[in-house]
């Protein structure tokens, strides 16, 4: 009996915001939903992450109906998102209220399964969404935010993936941003979470540093029961395997995908052109679709060496690139060694880069760093440099309780501070989550003026 390994497909989501920094408007998914549909994966990754503030920055677009308008194509297929858990899209801590609002208005608009995780791994930052999503009848799936240092061990994430699975998660995933999970170490991992915890067990990765086809391998061989892929028309560098590639080559090992490559096919045929279209405008950057081994040495996540690398060409710096790369994994290791997924990549990499421009490490310390140190993110994997938390915040104390405990309920204000505009309850978390943006789109909307020419934007890449 061949052995099952299911598919999600990320083009709508992950592929396409790895790849074009998620601007790909919904009518250009319209046309292959019901081919991606028929096609036999396990889900669509298609909300979540990115996708809903480049919607109403970038897109003019109302993200909640881009949800029901794909949940109306889609009748088979799970739909899928990508919560960051108490920062929920964005990059800070919400209130519990604002948490459970938005996890039922989410299911209640067609969401199946919300994939949650916390930046730090700080399971109390998973709680409210696992709560909320299960009560909601949602399917809840805790990730784990896969990387690297001497603490972070098979052990470590193996413990790890059992207090998710305790705290009630209905599936797991290990995340793997930066591309850096290793075949035999994929394989040693999977293996052990099968061994100890009966949940079906989903493993996501990039394709930045050029093993994730073979990470795949030896995490199928393991046991696991889904691996994120993407259509092969946004496949590849700072995005996932390609979807048919590896559906043929599991194929071949004696695997049941369950996909049928005749739609599979005719899916790629239909987005080729799509990238093509992105690539003309300047969009699509050919970098992305590159290999760089360095992801392995520095642990840094693709997306964030492009940003990287495009700040310092800003500032007529380039040549200090890989000092500043150097200087990441000490900030890191000053830290705590938090994984570097967002908002907490975004955060390291730009002390790093602080620190090397200012020729003085953290003599420029960036507000949102402060808060971090606070403990206003939640608990590091070890205790922060001591002599580091004197430098960053002084003799202030550190909490200890969970961030969120500390945030009064704030839904009631949102709604206030918006009901000249807001419709409906998905408007006022729309405001909540990215009020200057949703109160601009809002505003537009009431005075039905929709032929505002769409700003040019700097395209950057958010690591989730």
């Amino acid at each position: 009996m061949a052995k099952k390994i299911r598919f999600m497909e990320t083009v709508l989501r992950d592929g396409q915001q790895s790849q074009i920094a998620t601007r790909m408007p919904t009518e250009d998914m319209l046309p292959i939903l019901k081919t991606l549909d028929e096609a036999g994966y396990y889900s669509l990754e298609m909300w979540g992450g990115a996708t809903f503030d480049s919607c109403i920055r970038f897109l003019n677009e109302d993200p909640w109906e881009r949800l029901r308008l794909i949940r109306k194509e889609v009748k088979n297929t799970k739909l899928q998102m990508l919560l960051r858990g108490q920062n929920l899209l964005g990059y800070k801590n919400y209130a519990d209220d604002v948490v459970r609002d938005f996890v039922e208005k989410s299911i209640k608009n067609g969401i199946d399964i919300i994939r949650v995780f916390d930046a730090l791994n700080d399971t109390r930052n998973l709680a409210t969404s696992i709560l909320a999503a299960k009560e909601a009848g949602g399917h809840c799936q805790t990730a784990i935010s896969y990387t690297t240092s001497d603490i972070h061990t098979v052990d470590y994430f193996v413990q790890l993936a059992k207090e998710m699975a305790d705290l009630g998660a209905d599936s797991l995933c290990i995340k793997d941003m930066a591309g850096v999970l290793t075949p035999q170490t994929g394989f040693e991992l999977v293996s052990r979470i099968k061994d100890r915890i009966d949940l079906p067990l989903e493993v996501h990765t990039h394709a930045t540093s050029g093993i994730s086809e073979m990470t795949y391998l030896k995490a199928a061989e393991a046991g696991a029961d889904i691996i994120d892929t993407a259509i092969s028309s946004f496949s590849s560098g700072t995005s996932q395997p390609a979807t048919e590639s590896m559906a043929l080559a599991l194929e071949e090992l004696g695997f049941d995908t369950g996909l049928k490559m005749d739609k599979v096919s005719e899916i790629a045929n239909y987005f080729n052109p799509i990238r093509d279209c992105f690539r003309d405008e300047g969009i699509l950057n050919p970098k992305v679709k590159d290999i760089e081994p360095k992801t392995l040495i520095y642990q840094v996540p693709g997306g964030m060496l492009s940003n990287l690398l495009s700040q310092l060409t800003e500032q007529g710096m380039q040549d200090k690139y890989e000092e500043v790369l150097s200087e990441v994994p000490k900030v890191r290791a000053d830290l705590g060694y938090p994984p570097l997924v967002t908002p907490l990549s975004q955060m390291v990499g730009t002390q790093a880069l602080m620190n090397v421009i200012s020729q003085e490490r953290y003599k420029l310390v960036p507000s949102e760093i402060k808060d971090y140190v606070r403990g206003l993110y939640g608990r590091p994997p070890v205790p922060i440099n001591p002599t580091i938390q004197e430098k960053i915040i002084g003799d202030e104390a550190v909490i200890t309780a969970r961030p969120a405990d500390l945030i009064a309920p704030q839904l009631p204000a949102f709604r206030e501070e918006i009901k000249e505009y807001a419709k409906s309850e998905e408007d006022v978390l729309m405001y909540a989550l990215f009020p200057q943006q949703a109160k601009d789109f809002l505003g537009r909307r009431e005075d039905r003026f929709y032929d505002v020419p769409l700003q040019t934007v700097q395209v950057t890449i958010d690591i989730s």
